[in-house]
């Protein structure tokens, strides 16, 4: 019996330590897109912006504003302005007396997930893309990725701001508020990703899968 339990939920632990361990290893993909849009800068003799994180939390709220809408992306519908100070910075804990002019903003979505580099790729769409990346009165970014419910379609939303460094988009308590799903840069806090809920999801419905079987067979 004992033996057979081992070879039914064997797999099971497999799947949950490869979980936990992907988890603990995969990198946050909105860090990864702040770094390949400063290393495209500085190529361009642009200077490296500052990634600020209540800024950054806002460009995830500003995702989340779309309400999984993509085809609104392409229409170029956008939130309006108000909603910086009466609901995206509450939501994150941003002390609205330090939001800043956001003086860019940069936005794709996408049905399936692809890496940080891809996505930088699909902003850079045009003229008008490359001019708000090299756009000299920038000085701080935040990044902001995320699925809605953990599924597709998927969000990238580049926000850019003139404020000044620890002055402006400043989060009470020094912490932006972290918020799932999604992510955002400059929050020393590693994402899971695009696979860890269908990851997450495969597993327990393969531990179900599981009891019943034990269950029909040693009459549980």
């Amino acid at each position: 019996m004992a033996m057979v339990l081992w070879l039914l939920f064997s797999p099971f632990l497999f799947l949950y330590v490869s979980a936990n361990t992907q988890t603990k290893v995969t990198d946050n993909p909105a860090d990864e897109l702040v770094a390949a849009l400063n290393a495209n800068r500085t190529a361009h003799k642009s200077l490296a912006l500052t990634d600020n994180p209540g800024l950054a939390c806002i460009a995830l709220q500003y995702i989340k504003a779309y309400q999984g809408d993509c085809k609104a992306v392409g229409e170029a519908k956008k939130p309006a302005d108000s909603e910086f100070a009466e609901t995206f910075a509450p939501d994150c804990g941003v002390e609205a007396s330090t939001l800043s002019p956001i003086t860019g903003r940069l936005l794709g979505c996408q049905s399936k997930y692809v890496k940080p580099s891809e996505a930088f790729s699909m902003l850079m769409k045009n003229e008008k893309s490359l001019e708000i990346l090299y756009n000299k009165n920038h000085t701080e970014v935040g990044a902001g990725v995320t699925g809605s419910d953990g599924g597709g379609p998927y969000f990238w939303c580049v926000l850019f701001s003139n404020g000044k460094h620890n002055s402006s988009f400043v989060a009470q308590g020094g912490v932006a508020k972290i918020s799932r799903p999604g992510c955002f840069s400059g929050a020393n806090d590693e994402c899971s990703g695009a696979n860890d809920l269908s990851r997450l999801h495969q597993m327990w419905l393969y531990a179900i899968t599981a009891f019943v079987a034990a269950g029909y067979a040693f009459g549980i």
